[in-house]
């Protein structure tokens, strides 16, 4: 997937489990990433997100991991965790179907990312790019064969890192997704198809 460029960081990308979670909380810092959302967000409705937000938040990304689950990816460069890519089959984000703009475009089971983290020194060199196709190569090896982005194509040049977390559509594009639909002005929604690369993947994972 997305390769190495000159001025991104050495990576080593890990699923997220219950052995790397004391990563996960370095990496979120007190606020969970951003104001109490733990990645939470796309799997809770607005009510219990707000009800949720914070400490509960953090308990409930938790448990999932104690129970087995993997949520996501965590990059890490020199041994420090840098940067987060949340992905999981896609009915595992409840909120997505609820979404007038990201209604499901058929019935075609597909993996979802849904949000994306980098610790602000490392940005803007590539990370979310390698997170990305570490994503779709995890996916892929979960058996999946489609894996849906819901990015950001922002009207102007730059745009408030805090509302970036959807990942951009320019991120997604240099991995090989396409954009399937546009319901929003600013707001794709883009595929990875297993079928259109016909290799198998380049696994950047580390377990």
């Amino acid at each position: 997937m997305a390769p190495k460029t000159d001025d991104s960081p050495e990576l080593e990308i890990r699923p997220a489990t219950n052995e790397s979670w004391p990563d996960l909380e370095v990496l979120f810092g007190p606020r969970g990433a951003c104001g109490g959302c733990w990645c939470m967000w796309w799997r809770l409705t607005h009510r219990e997100f707000e009800a949720r937000k914070g400490e509960r938040n953090r308990e409930g990304l938790r448990s999932l991991v104690e129970q087995g689950e993997v949520p996501g990816l965590i990059a890490y460069s020199d041994d420090e965790p840098i940067g987060w890519c949340a992905v999981a089959p896609r009915e595992s984000y409840p909120r997505i179907g609820r979404s007038r703009i990201l209604l499901p475009i058929d019935e075609q089971p597909a993996w979802s990312i849904v949000c994306l983290f980098v610790r602000k020194a490392y940005r803007r060199c590539g990370v979310s790019e390698r997170l990305i196709g570490a994503a779709v190569d995890y996916a892929m090896g979960q058996g999946a064969r489609i894996v849906e982005g819901y990015p950001v194509e922002p009207k102007k040049e730059s745009m408030p890192d805090v509302f970036a977390f959807h990942g951009l559509a320019s991120s997604f594009l240099k991995v090989g997704f396409r954009e399937m639909t546009r319901r929003s002005e600013t707001r794709p929604i883009m595929r990875w198809y297993a079928a259109d690369h016909g290799v198998p993947p380049r696994l950047e994972i580390v377990n």
